[in-house]
């Protein structure tokens, strides 16, 4: 028995970690951290290389050991930057997190514990903070029809060469979609469709600014106040370097979803029709939280009820990593670090 478990060791998992530790936790004795991954780094190991955060290395650091600078350019750190300092930061605080470890689902057990499931074992825990985020879970809308063409997410994208030449049609309305369509545009001809007109943030916007939005309107939310729409009431989409590029090239002009899939591309609202040799889907993800269908917690939405981070109908149970709904910024990087100190406070 140990008194937790954290199922995740992406960067939501590593904070919590890192509290818990300070706490006067020991790794691998009272608290383990279960990661199905490989390798660490988290979704950042699964990211294309070319993506990069949306804030300098001092605003995108867990709590304790700041992230090193970045030298490679006068951007912002590449992915595999943060996967390095992911990997030194676990070596760091020697958090022996426990890979390919896949942990199937966690039910109440005797004595008031709860008990994780997983492929390597079980374990007993006091507590269980679910980290597992959610690139497991792509999501691709449904529309009528079918495509024969080739279909990527987001999660399967990895340069803009493997489209050069092509006719590419790219859906959705974020940073990755206008990411990637800033990258392909310049090797094929590409097509950009959001359900509304995208929204660009100012260029002087990046992390910093929109962490302290989310966290004033999460804290404005718990006493009360109006709620002021957070950052989607700022805009949408960071003008990193690449997407600054591709609006100077006047390439960021997005159009309304297609209608139906044909077998060459896609059916307009007009009857109109246009051919693509691929789509590629920056749609979006789902919370992973399948091992914890068994504790039967969902509510309508899919989503866990949670007070803070902590699950109302499974007290023992705490969600971090997932969106606002489990913490301000809970997703990213610094605001993972910030929920944790909480989480592991309520603890």
């Amino acid at each position: 028995m140990v008194q937790v478990v954290v199922i995740g060791g992406g960067q939501a998992g590593l904070a919590t970690g890192f509290y818990l530790r300070r706490s006067g936790l020991v790794p691998g004795k009272d608290f383990v951290i279960l990661d199905a991954a490989t390798q660490p780094g988290g979704a950042w190991a699964q990211l294309w290389p070319t993506l990069r955060t949306f804030s300098p290395t001092q605003y995108s650091s867990l709590p304790g050991w700041m992230m090193p600078p970045w030298t490679g350019d006068a951007g912002y750190p590449l992915a595999s930057h943060v996967v390095d300092y992911l990997t030194r930061y676990e070596q760091r605080y020697g958090l022996d997190v426990r890979r390919s470890v896949s942990v199937q689902s966690v039910t109440r057990g005797r004595h008031g514990l709860l008990q994780v499931h997983s492929t390597r074992g079980d374990w007993e825990a006091e507590a269980v903070v679910s980290a597992t985020g959610t690139w497991s879970r792509p999501f691709v809308p449904a529309y009528p029809g079918s495509f024969a063409g080739r279909r990527v997410h987001t999660a399967g994208y990895r340069r803009a060469s493997d489209f050069a030449g092509q006719r590419v049609l790219i859906v959705g309305g974020g940073n990755s979609a206008a990411q990637i369509l800033a990258e392909v545009s310049q090797v094929a001809a590409t097509t950009w469709i959001t359900l509304r007109p995208p929204r660009f943030l100012p260029d002087d916007v990046d992390g910093r600014a929109l962490f302290e939005i989310a966290t004033r309107r999460h804290r404005a939310r718990q006493v009360g106040e109006p709620d002021s729409a957070g950052v989607a009431g700022l805009g949408d989409i960071v003008m990193v370097d690449s997407v600054r590029e591709a609006r100077d090239r006047d390439v960021l002009h997005a159009r309304w979803p297609f209608t139906q899939l044909v077998d060459h591309g896609v059916r307009w609202d007009d009857g109109s029709e246009s051919s693509f040799d691929t789509i590629i889907w920056c749609t979006g993800f789902r919370p992973a939280l399948g091992h914890l269908t068994a504790l039967g917690l969902r509510g309508p939405d899919g989503r866990i009820p949670t007070d803070g981070t902590q699950a109302i109908k499974e007290q023992r149970l705490h969600l971090i990593g997932y969106g606002d709904w489990t913490g301000p910024a809970s997703a990213t990087l610094i605001g993972a670090g910030r929920t944790a100190r909480d989480l592991v406070a309520a603890l």
